[in-house]
């Protein structure tokens, strides 16, 4: 193969960013990141584990210890080299993971696949926003699953015919969560130092059949963390290519993960830690505790750290309005990513299908399990991280351009990684559940790709086939813009 014309159309076609269309670090990646986990799903839902205690269990140090060693491997393990990569080349992330995946592998790893996950994310949008919003109106049944169904619609429709005016609506949105979350922390700061996570603990309610769980130790508050907070940001990390394509130079790259990824993250889910644990070290949230009254939820406390009621639900409500412009990305990204795949499926019908699935999810419940959701997108993009960011080792910090067909190393290693990742769900059946899995997902999808990278050959037994690959790397494709990346 010796022109352009060997790769894709999708490769073809590409075009790197141009230095005057990038922008310094406060202006894109940091304001653009801080806006998802200023997202009151992210941050609200943070604490509940499923244990007594949650991620209190072990006290306010523990939990907040915790959270900074997961931002921190956010922009470090699965953000900084992967939007490196982008800076580099101005390219995005279906572009620059056709060199780990294959230039044909890369229509699915990373690119539909992206696409299909973003109507789970639309799903949990649905779900959180349908259930804040409720709680100004109180509806239940029908009336609720309906309020779902618009919320679903009108956010692909928005996305599809109008989203540069939701772009304008949304630039100063984030504003109000993150105004709520300083009102909520200044007013329960005061019962910190009173705050006991035995207490806590021992007030939680026996449930109506089975047995309460053992609260998390410091290394089960430390695992839960990293598992809630690297699932949720797994697809995020990965869009870090795309944020990259937009960078000016290492310096913006570095700083807009440090302030809009690893400070974000502790700030948000920080605020939370401190707004439950405060209030549960005031007399009001000691009198919850003592009649059996424990609620994790920060968004929930509200009407209790406010005093009142219908200021709570206005709260909720506006919270909910600012989540309607994420609904619309997500749904943006989605017909994107299928349409690049899937060219000749009219954007309308893909996303169209994507918001029935979706609006499905929020209805049964399923996209309510956030812990369950995260680790399930944590599975499927950690080892895509991996793969990617131990193909930026090996090449020296050079991306290499798109290899041939299907890249056996990429594939494999995203298959073991993926394996890892979703262990947990079947954890009552093996008897035992792989800790921090996402993490593992990642470790796991960089040391497959780094060992099979490395070989000479290998053989792969899927029964009844034994497949024998004398090359673990398929060749690189000429590709011109490969070679107008930047040094530095």
């Amino acid at each position: 193969m010796s022109d352009i014309k060997s790769v894709p159309s999708y490769l073809e076609c590409a075009k790197p960013n141009p230095s005057a269309n990038r922008a310094p670090w406060y202006k894109n990646t940091a304001p653009t990141y801080a806006g998802i986990f200023l997202w009151f799903v992210f941050w609200s839902y943070s604490l509940g584990s499923g244990t007594p205690g949650g991620m209190l269990s072990a006290g306010v140090g523990v939990a907040l210890g915790s959270v900074l060693v997961a931002a921190v491997l956010c922009h470090f393990g699965f953000y900084y080299l992967l939007a490196r990569f982008g800076q580099k080349t101005g390219l995005p992330l279906y572009i620059v993971g056709s060199s780990t995946f294959g230039a044909q592998g890369g229509f699915l790893l990373p690119g539909f696949l992206m696409g299909v996950l973003q109507f789970g994310w639309l799903a949990v949008n649905i779900w959180g926003s349908s259930m804040a919003m409720n709680q100004m109106f109180g509806f239940t049944g029908f009336p609720l699953y309906l309020v779902m169904a618009i919320w679903g619609i009108a956010a692909v429709v928005a996305a599809l015919k109008g989203i540069q005016y939701v772009a304008k609506f949304s630039t100063y949105l984030p504003l109000i969560p993150a105004a709520i979350l300083i009102a909520l922390v200044a007013k329960t700061a005061g019962g910190l130092s009173s705050f006991d996570p035995q207490v806590l603990i021992a007030a939680t309610p026996q449930p109506a059949t089975g047995t309460l769980p053992a609260a998390l130790s410091a290394a089960g508050v430390f695992a839960f963390a990293l598992t809630y907070i690297v699932g949720f940001f797994a697809t995020a990390g990965a869009a870090g290519v795309d944020f990259g394509s937009g960078s000016r130079n290492k310096s913006d790259v570095s700083l807009g993960g440090l302030f809009g990824v690893a400070l974000a993250i502790f700030l948000t889910i920080g605020a939370a830690i401190l707004i439950t644990a405060g209030y549960y070290g005031t007399a009001a949230g000691k009198a919850a505790l003592a009649s059996g009254a424990v609620e994790l939820n920060p968004m929930s406390l509200m009407g209790a750290i406010f005093k009142n009621d219908t200021v709570a639900k206005w709260l909720a409500f506006a919270l909910a309005i600012t989540a309607f412009p994420s609904a619309c990305f997500s749904s943006l990204i989605a017909a994107n990513s299928i349409k690049t795949t899937l060219p000749k499926v009219n954007p309308w019908i893909s996303c169209g299908i994507g918001c029935v699935v979706s609006i499905a999810l929020a209805v049964s419940g399923v996209a309510g399990r956030c812990i369950a959701v995260f680790a399930f997108i944590g599975a499927s993009f950690g080892p895509i991280c991996g793969a990617i960011t131990m193909e930026y080792i090996l090449s020296k910090g050079r991306w290499s351009g798109p290899r041939a067909a299907f890249n056996p190393a990429g594939w494999i290693a995203w298959a073991v990684g993926f394996v890892i990742g979703v262990q947990p769900n079947f954890a009552a059946l093996m008897g035992f559940a792989i800790p921090a899995a996402p993490v593992m997902a990642y470790i796991a999808g960089a040391a497959v790709y780094a060992v099979i990278a490395a070989a000479k050959g290998f053989m792969l037994f899927l029964p009844p086939l034994i497949l024998v690959y004398d090359k673990p790397q398929t060749d690189v494709l000429p590709y011109p813009q490969a070679d107008q990346q930047s040094a530095d």
